[in-house]
């Protein structure tokens, strides 16, 4: 008998294949036999099941635990944890950032954004975080993880197929940065060096290593 799970797993397939374009009713239905009203009853309309699968996806993320003990990890070790797990699920489903955005602005009080909020924000108290502060600590530090995080995702609206290759496109973005008038760009010059040495996750977590230095200051 066909689950809301197995709906969900293979909308997730069809999405990680080719993007929300590629997640139809035809498509669907097809994979799994059956008819639109059997995945409708189940998980309900298009948006709705594109809510599901980021739940679905999200909620994995978040199951992420330290690498250390529970009882010696930090509030820092916790929330690079999370950070990291988000980054790396948007890194597996390119489709996801943009879904994020979209849980994050009109559905503030669904459970992608209220799971993402609550494991953060117990961390913002643990690190000493003023009471009257935390709302603002934790939206900096969501903010920050989705939008960098957000620069792995489909852009609606994209119709190239083939996926870049990142060494070919951090050579072609170092030499028309070299290309720049030095005198106009001296910062461009400066690290057009770095570019091709720099790694996306450790360059992710200083950004975390960065928020986390300015909020232990509000203590």
């Amino acid at each position: 008998m066909l689950s809301r799970e197995q709906i969900i797993e293979t909308a997730i397939e069809l999405l990680d294949a080719g993007g929300e374009g590629a997640l139809t009713t035809r498509s669907l239905t097809e994979r799994l036999s059956t008819g639109s009203g059997a995945i409708y009853y189940r998980v309900g309309s298009r948006d709705e099941l594109l809510d599901a699968a980021t739940e679905t996806v999200v909620t994995a993320a978040l199951a992420a635990k330290p690498a250390r003990a529970t009882t010696t990890a930090t509030p820092e070790d916790e929330i690079r944890t999370v950070a990291l797990a988000l980054f790396d699920a948007i890194a597996e489903h390119r489709w996801l950032a943009t879904r994020l955005i979209l849980q994050l602005v009109r559905k503030p009080f669904g459970p992608v954004t209220v799971g993402i909020f609550e494991r953060i924000g117990r961390q913002v108290g643990a690190l000493g975080v003023p009471r009257a502060s935390w709302f603002d600590a934790a939206s900096t530090l969501v903010h920050y993880i989705l939008g960098a995080v957000s620069q792995h995702a489909r852009i609606d609206g994209d119709t190239s197929t083939v996926e870049p290759d990142r060494a070919e496109f951090l050579d072609a973005t170092a030499a028309a940065w070299q290309d720049l008038d030095p005198e106009d760009h001296p910062f461009m010059h400066a690290i057009v060096g770095q570019i091709n040495e720099h790694d996306d996750r450790e360059q992710f977590l200083t950004g975390i290593a960065v928020v986390l230095d300015g909020l232990t200051r509000l203590g």
